[in-house]
């Protein structure tokens, strides 16, 4: 490779995030947080159907400037050196140079790119630093990357509902959660004893199914049967007009 850079690399530097989309212009959260590792381009959350299958890693956004997870980072090259911040508990590093002009410099490590002060024992203070700085002087930057062949966004990563395919809202899905059937509840009704049991299990509670918007509620009482009236009644049953009380 030499001193070529990686195109994802060069994606990186070059590509713009936290814009608007213009594939998807008219949706909500459409800024562009993603780079794609194979397509080197970056993306917003609703792109991901078209990239699923790619290497994926998000950018994130730090005192106005772009910044990656020191642990997604590492996977894909050598971040020694490099002074990590953390916020909400993760590390990250600055993508691109910070230049700070300084007349005088004081006692202390300092960015061989952009003299910026840094803390022991770091000497470069964004991911751009450190690349320039061994491509000045090492000429190779083949020694630094590493191979990774699967790369997905991390758990707090947050996916709009129309990016998520059939299998991914089945994933999603409020736990312990139980999707019933008004037909099926009607066919219990003339079942056996155990049967009833359950029906009266299941009727006590809520029962809904989220991102749909679907509420089946029921509430029958503890009885030795349940009769198709009192199934049709607790299963149309609507709020009523309320009264108010006389005046005195």
């Amino acid at each position: 490779m030499g001193c070529q850079k990686p195109a994802w690399l060069d994606a990186l530097y070059t590509q713009k995030f936290f814009v608007g989309c213009a594939v998807h212009e008219t949706a909500k959260k459409n800024e562009k947080n993603v780079l794609c590792l194979d397509c080197c381009l970056s993306i917003c959350p609703h792109c991901l159907t078209m990239h699923r299958f790619h290497r994926l890693i998000q950018i994130r956004r730090y005192v106005y400037h772009d910044v990656i997870r020191l642990e997604d980072l590492e996977k894909l090259i050598d971040c020694s050196n490099v002074q990590a911040y953390t916020i909400n508990s993760a590390k990250v590093i600055f993508i691109k140079k910070r230049p700070q002009n300084r007349q005088f410099k004081g006692s202390g490590n300092y960015c061989t790119s952009c003299d910026r002060s840094l803390q022991e024992p770091y000497i470069h203070c964004s991911l751009g630093c450190k690349v320039d700085f061994v491509l000045k002087y090492n000429r190779d930057l083949t020694p630094y990357l590493r191979v990774c062949k699967t790369l997905q966004l991390g758990p707090d990563f947050l996916y709009p509902q129309d990016a998520l395919g059939d299998d991914d809202m089945m994933t999603n899905e409020t736990p312990h959660s139980t999707i019933v059937d008004s037909d099926e509840l009607m066919s219990c009704s003339s079942g056996s004893s155990g049967c009833t049991e359950n029906m009266s299990m299941v009727c006590s509670d809520v029962v809904r199914k989220k991102r749909s918007g679907l509420y089946v509620c029921g509430r029958i009482a503890n009885k030795g049967s349940v009769s198709e009236e009192d199934m049709a009644t607790s299963m149309n049953r609507r709020k009523r007009i309320p009264h108010r009380s006389p005046l005195c």
